[in-house]
């Protein structure tokens, strides 16, 4: 029997393509994978086995039919729950949407869905995807958080009950989660993939991002998901045709780093301080600098920007149903209720003119490097973690990744952060891969 879970999607899919192994087969494996695990990391919102495993009978038997398979064919794939599908619930994490499903699928399940891929179900978020945290535990410790608020997603990699999940990231809701769990988390960059039909929480920072085990991995699923939508005026053309292809090749010749020790470095533990360092002089490419002033400002307006739509997109629930909204939530919109246009307007113009001095960086690095977390996964379940290295580069839109190379205390999982130029996302997932063969080598 194949051993599923030592393979690349990749090479899951070419065999479920050539029949040595069949959907139905695959799908039963990660059923014993839930029914073991789920019970103690909780990363589900919806599932039902059933329903998975009649998918995954229709998907063998269109493969027997000769006709011609998607990338993706009969690979299952876990979903956050905050995008939209008309036959599972979409309750975005709040008990005001108990049992309630979205009226038409988003897109990028339309797109997974024409890539063959089986949507396995929903994975438990935070509420309204912001920081009340979700039942999740994380699969390395369960008296610790995976992170939020792609919590469930991430988690449910992390223990291989999902080979793939889509998550999102509005502050660091992708980032953390990955290396809070020990799996790989990108973030491409700003308007590659369709928000169309998934909660909105911010238009202006919200992105897709996803969850796999390996850099090749992510590669394969953003091709299937990056595509221009005009129900999302955000995305824009990019041919992400050969985008495995030049993850894969990678770097013309060895890239050159940035590694920014920001204000923030103070609050990394002293074990993962160290691995850091470790890291970092593990490398004669990476050379080690303060972090640009104009970060500090970058973080005060991305507050302004996030509590100022949340408090438009979720105004209606505020007014009916303040008291089931969490204390987080409510704090956040009252705040939100108090930020004036001119504050917005500027954290809007200052988000342009801090991505024309950012860029720069590229002229003579390949990459910024930072912690992807202040340290491992913090003990207890009542919060999600921090966002304080990754704000920044939501705010800004551009790719970024969380690479599973370092430990911090107790051998829990430690990420690095991997951070790009702005459409820049095939040669970015090119180096990300360099880097991820050079830690295993």
């Amino acid at each position: 029997m194949i051993d599923i879970f030592s393979l690349s999607v990749e090479e899951l899919a070419l065999k479920i393509r050539d029949a040595q192994i069949s959907s139905v087969e695959v799908c039963e494996k990660y059923i014993e994978r839930i029914s073991k695990f789920e019970k103690d990391v909780k990363a589900w919102a919806h599932f039902d086995k059933k329903i998975l495993l009649e998918k995954a009978s229709e998907a063998d038997e269109y493969r027997r039919s000769g006709k011609p398979v998607g990338p993706l064919h009969g690979v299952p794939v876990a979903v956050k729950d905050i995008v939209g599908t008309i036959d599972m619930p979409t309750e975005c994490g709040t008990v005001i949407r108990k049992g309630k499903s979205y009226s038409q699928n988003a897109e990028i399940i339309d797109l997974l869905n024409a890539s063959g891929a089986l949507i396995m179900g929903k994975t438990a978020t935070s509420e309204l995807a912001y920081l009340g945290p979700p039942k999740t535990t994380n699969p390395h410790d369960y008296s610790r958080t995976p992170g939020g608020s792609s919590s469930g997603s991430a988690a449910s990699v992390a223990s291989l009950m999902a080979p793939l999940s889509i998550g999102s990231q509005t502050g660091g809701s992708v980032i953390r989660p990955a290396s809070y769990c020990g799996v790989v988390g990108y973030k491409p960059s700003y308007g590659l993939i369709s928000r169309n039909g998934v909660l909105r929480t911010s238009n202006i920072l919200d992105h897709i991002g996803m969850f796999a085990r390996t850099v090749e991995d992510v590669a394969l699923l953003a091709k299937v998901l990056i595509k221009k939508d005009n129900y999302d005026p955000a995305t824009v053309y990019y041919s992400a045709e050969n985008i495995l292809n030049e993850t894969k090749k990678g770097p013309l010749f060895e890239p050159k780093f940035i590694f920014y020790k920001t204000d923030h470095w103070k609050i990394i533990d002293k074990k993962s301080r160290e691995a850091f360092d470790y890291f970092i002089k593990s490398f004669k490419n990476i050379e080690v600098f303060d972090e640009p002033l104009y970060f500090k400002d970058i973080h005060k307006y991305h507050q302004i920007i996030h509590e100022t739509d949340l408090a438009n997109n979720f105004g209606i629930y505020y007014k009916k149903y303040k008291t089931k909204l969490s204390k987080y939530m409510q704090t956040a919109i009252a705040k939100g209720n108090k930020h004036s246009a001119k504050e917005y307007a500027e954290a809007i113009d200052f988000r342009k003119q801090s991505y024309e001095s950012y860029r720069e960086v590229f002229e003579d690095y390949h990459g910024v490097l930072t912690p992807s977390s202040p340290g491992v996964a913090p003990k207890g379940l009542k919060s999600t973690g921090t966002a304080e290295f990754n704000k920044v580069w939501s705010y800004l839109g551009t790719p970024c990744i969380s690479l599973p190379l370092l430990e911090g205390e107790n051998n829990l999982p430690l990420g690095i952060q991997l951070v790009g130029d702005r459409y820049d996302d095939h040669r970015f997932l090119g180096v990300a891969r360099w880097l991820e063969k050079e830690c295993q080598e």
